[in-house]
Formats: C-alpha cells, structure tokens, sequence
C-alpha cells in the first residue's frame, strides 16, 4: 500500500475587514457607496416577498431598496 505525502503551506492571511469595507469593496467607481441594512419582517411577510421575487426573477434586496426609494424620491 503507497502512502500518500500532503505538505501544508503556511496558514493564510486574510485582510481583516468591516461588513461595511466589504461591501464597500464590491461597489464600482461607477456605482454609490452602499451601507447594510437588517430588518425583522413577519415570516409570511418574507414568504410572500420571496416567492414574488422567484416568480418574477428578481432579487429581494433589489425590490425592497426599490420600495424604499420610492418611499423618500421626493423627501
């Protein structure tokens, strides 16, 4: 029976980032800088929003920020 030889590099270093930074990271010189935001909804709420979204191929994020521009267009 033949063994199998595994090396291990050394442990990775990963940029210690906010939720903030990051998202910022993801956004394009083009496109505004985003904030997170994290709301509770009723669950048959976020049911109903979710199936209205996979039917109609849109995400969730892009509907509620929808809604919530129209809400302050004007304001």
């Amino acid at each position: 029976m033949s063994t199998k030889k595994v090396t291990f590099t050394s442990k990775p270093t990963a940029k210690t980032s906010t939720p903030d930074e990051w998202v910022q990271d993801r956004t394009g010189t083009d496109q505004p800088r985003m904030k997170r935001l994290t709301i509770d909804i009723p669950e048959d709420l976020h049911r109903r929003l979710k199936m209205d979204c996979a039917a109609n191929g849109t995400k969730m994020a892009d509907v509620v920020r929808e809604m919530i521009s129209q809400k302050y267009r004007n304001k």
